[in-house]
């Protein structure tokens, strides 16, 4: 396992717990409940795909990116919606600028070196 594929993973689950924690910080409308509650199922279902991809499960790895990328379209609606606070503004684009950053670094952790003289 890469350094860069353990950093991405480290990044994915932080992102993770978060979104775990989404429904408890949330004042009911920025982010709405709703979508605090997805985000928390997502948080939840991307922990267990974390493990099972820290343990060497590629399908599990490739099923976290998939799901922290769905996570992070639902913070999206924070630069569409009129109304929302700067702060919430800023998470959400830190949200998705870190899983951007951690997806790509799992992705790139995934990629098998060529065999040498290989053709």
């Amino acid at each position: 396992m890469s350094a860069a594929f353990r950093a991405g993973l480290v990044i994915l689950g932080v992102l993770s717990l978060g979104d775990l924690a989404a429904p408890l910080l949330t004042d009911g409308e920025t982010p709405p409940m709703f979508i605090a509650l997805i985000g928390s199922a997502l948080g939840a279902i991307s922990l267990v795909l974390l493990v099972l991809a820290w343990r060497g499960r590629t399908a599990a790895a490739i099923g976290l990116v998939v799901v922290r990328v769905l996570s992070a379209l639902t913070a999206v609606p924070a630069f569409t919606v009129t109304g929302v606070p700067l702060v919430p503004m800023i998470l959400a684009g830190a949200a998705i600028t870190l899983t951007v950053v951690g997806a790509s670094l799992v992705l790139a952790g995934l990629r098998r070196p060529a065999l040498a003289g290989a053709r």
